[in-house]
């Protein structure tokens, strides 16, 4: 039940912030702090308690309950090393989006319900051991994102939802069709993953995983942003009020990438091995691609959304590699991109469009913002160079093992994945440079600001302690991901795949 906790828990604050009445609404955001607090609690405690020895089950705290018998379904869930590590990033994320989302004024109510509903549907994504399970809370993610973006949100902000919901919608048909059909082709009559991943229980002809393999795979891949079905992210994203855009960035992506690899690739390891090139190609135009378009941006949350392509490519392409090395660090990146992307997009839609009310880039290099932001100043130079792959700070381990697992089963993808990480380089120093420490003559009247606030603070200092704890000590989250990459649930995906 300590998994269970985490969702449970934020489903149990959004019910009662909805029963709150209107004159006790400013102790909305006091109970999503709570609800957060208490899901990143158990969330943490789970991955401590973890057993991580030889000996030891890689599947734990595991919870079967009989749901629709006469379907196969059941309520099953469980965690090994990659799902705790997801966990423990969505617990991170959602307290420090609380935290940035202290100053919400309109409505708090409805907005940090579907905060918290977005935050329990990802905690179950997480968790479920059952594709049906799995399924429904992917769909409970969906809904709450429109309206938090439509009534909350900023540029375009229903051009936006109705694009995000509209992909995600996409997306979602072809899982449903792809599961349908997956648990049809089985024989074994169920949706547990055990049971589907098992060849002396569910059997998938090659002719069968040649499609159903891409659809399933595509269509959690749009909510990882796969170039070229991508360009929903940075409109997403601009369009989010801040905590929206630290979910989308950091969590919510990671479901697509997430399913992807605990599902398309563990079930259909044939259909990836015949489509895999396509797919890796399709990763590191979306690393290029991004990055270059980042390059060009004027606008700063553009420049962040579109850097958010590219690390996100680097987690498809890892994945592609089929090796510990790769696999192992496409976990590690949906980790460190989460948190890395969450503190970028805190910067600038809390710190700096909420004082500013502007996101030019050559506007904000006028303001002095250094001088008058000095708090935000040095949390964006950290959040940059720890985008940029810098060592001390997790990017750069994630990203080293994924060119490792690339040189070792896809050294033609070296270059232009080296390229990309260029580019980044590029246009994390033009953004930084030119937003505080521009060239030049000092503004001639120094712009005043509302000060830094202790909640946005804090909520920063928690994202760069992550990104910096992963950077130094790597083998906290690597070791439980490497041995779950070992597990009998993932041997097919090793072997067969390679073959």
């Amino acid at each position: 039940m300590i998994l269970n906790a985490t969702f449970l828990s934020a489903f149990a604050g959004a019910a009662l912030i909805l029963l709150l009445p209107e004159r006790r609404a400013p102790l909305a955001k006091w109970i999503a702090l709570l609800a957060a607090l208490i899901g990143l609690g158990f969330a943490k405690t789970a991955f401590l308690i973890y057993d991580n020895s030889p000996a030891a089950p890689h599947f734990q705290f595991l919870t079967r309950i009989p749901w629709i018998p006469r379907l196969g379904i059941s309520f099953s869930t469980g965690a090994d090393g990659i799902s705790l590590v997801m966990l423990l990033l969505a617990g991170i994320i959602a307290v420090a989006g609380v935290l940035f989302s202290w100053n919400v004024t309109h409505r708090p109510r409805a907005f940090f319900a579907f905060y918290l509903v977005i935050i329990g549907g990802v905690y179950g994504v997480f968790q479920s051991l059952d594709l049906f399970l799995l399924f429904v809370f992917y769909e409970i993610v969906i809904i709450p994102k429109y309206f938090l973006i439509a009534a909350w949100g900023s540029t375009n902000r229903e051009y936006g939802a109705m694009k995000l919901t509209l992909y995600s919608a996409v997306g979602s048909a072809l899982v449903l069709l792809a599961l349908i059909a997956t648990c049809a082709a089985s024989g074994a009559h169920s949706f547990d993953l055990f049971t589907l991943a098992d060849p002396s229980k569910s059997h998938f002809a090659p002719a069968f995983q040649s499609w159903a393999f891409p659809v399933m795979f595509i269509g959690f891949a749009v909510l990882a942003g796969l170039w070229p079905l991508h360009t929903w992210a940075p409109t997403g994203h601009v369009a989010a009020p801040t905590a929206v855009s630290m979910l989308l960035a950091g969590v919510v992506m990671k479901l697509g990438s997430y399913s992807a690899l605990r599902v398309a690739m563990t079930l259909f390891p044939q259909g990836l091995e015949q489509w895999r090139t396509v797919l890796a190609v399709l990763a590191t135009a979306g690393i290029v691609f991004g990055a270059l378009v980042a390059l060009a941006q004027k606008d700063l949350k553009f420049t962040v959304g579109y850097s958010s392509v590219a690390h996100m490519g680097f987690v498809l392409l890892g994945l592609m590699t089929l090796n510990l090395a790769g696999l192992g660090g496409s976990v590690l990146q949906m980790f460190s991109h989460g948190i890395i992307g969450g503190l970028l997009f805190a910067v600038v839609g809390r710190m700096l469009y909420d004082r500013t009310h502007t996101r030019d880039i050559a506007e904000l290099g006028t303001m002095g913002l250094a001088k008058a932001l000095p708090f935000a100043a040095l949390t964006f130079t950290v959040a940059s160079v720890a985008s940029m792959g810098l060592p001390g700070f997790s990017g750069f381990i994630a990203e080293f093992t994924i060119l490792k697992g690339s040189w070792i089963s896809l050294p033609f993808f070296l270059v232009p994945a080296g390229l990309g990480i260029v580019i980044t380089v590029a246009f994390t120093l033009r953004a930084l440079q030119r937003t505080f420490y521009p060239s030049g003559e000092s503004p001639a009247h120094a712009h005043v600001f509302d000060p830094i606030s202790f909640p946005e603070k804090l909520g920063a200092l928690l994202l760069m302690a992550a990104t910096l704890a992963v950077g130094l000590f790597p083998s906290t989250l690597m070791d439980p991901i490497l041995r779950s990459l070992q597990s009998p649930l993932m041997h097919r995906l090793l072997t067969e795949a390679t073959k």
